[in-house]
């Protein structure tokens, strides 16, 4: 239900007797206040009922969904498949609860300057999800807030909190693990660690099962950064460019890397999985031609989002705890590894 009295920035500031440039610099966490005065800002906030601040109605059916827009636009329909199904697969759980799915977008400009969307003031809710990849400093931002909060899929460590995310480190693991089976011994890896604490936990999994196995790993055979994700097919070729031999296999990070590496290896003369075998992580629908279907790790996203409303409701207040619920992957063989004759 919304407010019946959309409380300002001018209000707090007429309590307290202070500019309205006072309580924005208070709220925004920014320097030119003291932190006594940003306390009594923030009491007045919850007092008076002021935006994210404020106390939530008990009763409301609200839950806000944070998303950056970069993942739900037309044009990353393609790069981004993977969150569409989750977002509308958070819809449908919260739904099945009896609660109101609100999807609130961030847009780049907004994460820049460190925005709320406006439904963090204009309606009452009983917490959020965020969900995506977002920059720290407006991670934080949410997490500073009076809510009830849960993390979907990708997290900063330095930020406590619920969180629900696939079993990236296990799964990873086993995709590894077929490979090695099959016969590979040289096993790449191509996943942005610096993006995502999926790909790096993804990372750990390949690294430990090297390990495990004692396996050498090529430090040429690894690509593990990335300027952003819009890059990714660019900084594939630049990195096969620089090769003079080819692994027996790569690890991927998720699908779309792979379908890239299977694009930029086919440009190259190189056949899947004849030459190199490829292993992913997500199973996508409909995803670029591989030629062979891709072996893959399913990330269970209806599994995910369920757990994500399930823990979200189950939050007393503003928990800010390091809960991690993991939901495993599922492997799904299919015909790009080929068996390494030993």
């Amino acid at each position: 239900m919304g407010r019946k009295k959309k409380v300002s920035m001018q209000d707090i500031a007429n309590r307290l007797q202070i500019s309205k440039n006072a309580v924005s610099l208070a709220l925004m966490n920014k320097k030119g206040v003291s932190d006594e005065m940003r306390g009594k800002v923030l009491q007045a906030a919850k007092e008076l009922g002021y935006g994210p601040f404020a106390q939530k109605a008990p009763d409301s059916k609200n839950i806000l969904v944070l998303v950056p827009e970069r993942i739900m636009s037309y044009q990353d329909n393609d790069h981004f498949r993977f969150f569409h199904d989750l977002i509308w697969g958070l819809e449908k759980s919260i739904r099945s609860k009896g609660m109101n799915a609100v999807i609130a977008p961030i847009g780049r400009e907004m994460e820049s300057r460190l925005q709320l969307p406006q439904h963090c003031t204009d309606i009452a809710y009983q917490g959020i999800i965020l969900f995506g990849i977002v920059d720290k400093a407006y991670a934080r931002l949410v997490w500073e807030l009076d809510a009830p909060l849960v993390m979907l899929d990708s997290y900063h460590r330095e930020l406590p909190c619920p969180v629900v995310c696939s079993a990236n480190i296990a799964g990873a693991a086993e995709a590894v693990s077929v490979l090695i089976r099959a016969g590979h011994k040289d096993i790449g890896f191509i996943g942005p660690t610096n993006l995502t604490t999926s790909h790096e936990e993804r990372w750990y999994g390949y690294w430990k099962t090297m390990q495990d196995h004692s396996l050498r790993i090529e430090d040429r055979f690894i690509l593990t950064t990335s300027e952003s994700f819009d890059c990714t097919e660019e900084e594939i070729d630049r990195f096969l460019r620089n090769l003079e031999l080819w692994p027996s296999a790569f690890f991927c990070g998720n699908d779309r890397i792979a379908y890239l590496l299977a694009k930029q290896l086919r440009e190259r003369g190189l056949k899947i999985p004849a030459d190199v075998s490829i292993v992913g992580f997500d199973d996508l629908d409909d995803a670029e031609e591989l030629g062979p279907k891709l072996t893959t790790m399913r990330v269970e996203k209806e599994k995910m989002c369920d757990a994500a409303a399930a823990v979200l409701l189950s939050l007393p207040g503003g928990v800010r705890e390091a809960v991690r619920v993991e939901i495993p992957a599922t492997l799904v063989l299919r015909d790009s590894v080929r068996t390494v004759e030993m």
